[in-house]
């Protein structure tokens, strides 16, 4: 069964000009079929405030009313997509930007209100890893944005975290599948002050020990939690690494 390495980057990488060349040249150097899943949701909140858009966040989460979901789309799927799929192009990369509406690769439902009315957010019903792999088949290498569809001609905000973790676990029965969450930091840090303290294996186990004494916390929380519901899935190996660290992904945090 062939290779298949899913990236997914962060804003925080996406949106500096100093991380995001090294981000791109080492992800074209990545053999094999691949796939990128990006964010942006700082340069959302940049254009939602130049636009006079309140930006509201709960728990680390963005709300997305009527107008934010507008922003999204145009930040998301225009401006960092494209800017993404331009950069790979130059470095000899047939990249192609889509977003889960395209080819009806990801669908999803409005997140129901429970607590909080989290707006146009989505959460993934299904991927169409069968589209997927057409395209990679062909040559192509997908930049997805982290926008999903609900089938009936709406668009929805979807984490991206979330959206490379249900896309490696459509990708399963096509290729052996490799996840890796790409950020600031080399990895998870015991200490977030020392980048020198990479935790640099997590199980179940040791997960519910390091969010009990407050070692992880945060939004890391939930990139672990999608990271272990992939491996429980049947993807290989899930790493969390910086950008600088594609080209040795022995670094970093490993989850199997």
């Amino acid at each position: 069964m062939k290779k298949l390495t899913v990236i997914k980057v962060g804003g925080a990488v996406v949106e500096d000009a100093r991380l995001m060349p090294e981000l791109l040249r080492s992800f074209s150097d990545i053999e094999g079929c691949k796939i990128l899943v990006h964010g942006g949701g700082r340069s959302a909140t940049q254009m939602a405030e130049r636009l006079g858009v309140e930006t509201v966040m709960v728990e680390g989460r963005r709300v997305t009313s009527a107008e934010m979901l507008k922003i999204a789309t145009m930040v998301y799927a225009g401006e960092v997509n494209k800017n993404i799929v331009a950069g790979l192009q130059a470095l000899g990369c047939d990249a192609l930007g889509v977003t889960g509406a395209d080819g009806g690769i990801i669908k999803g439902h409005r997140r129901e209100v429970k607590k909080v009315d989290y707006g146009h957010v989505g959460d993934v019903d299904c991927v169409n890893g069968k589209a997927l792999h057409q395209l990679l088949s062909a040559g192509f290498v997908p930049v997805v944005a982290p926008l999903i569809h609900d089938g009936k001609g709406n668009l929805l905000n979807t984490n991206a975290d979330t959206i490379a973790s249900e896309v490696a676990r459509g990708m399963i029965p096509y290729y052996d599948v490799t996840l890796v969450y790409c950020f600031e930091k080399p990895g998870v840090l015991a200490d977030p002050d020392d980048d020198g303290s990479v935790i640099g294996e997590i199980t179940a186990e040791k997960f519910a020990a390091l969010k009990a004494d407050g070692t992880v916390s945060g939004g890391m929380i939930p990139k672990i939690d999608n990271s272990l519901d992939a491996v429980t899935a049947g993807v290989k190996e899930v790493i969390i690494t910086s950008a600088g660290s594609l080209e040795d992904l022995s670094a970093g945090t490993h989850i199997r």
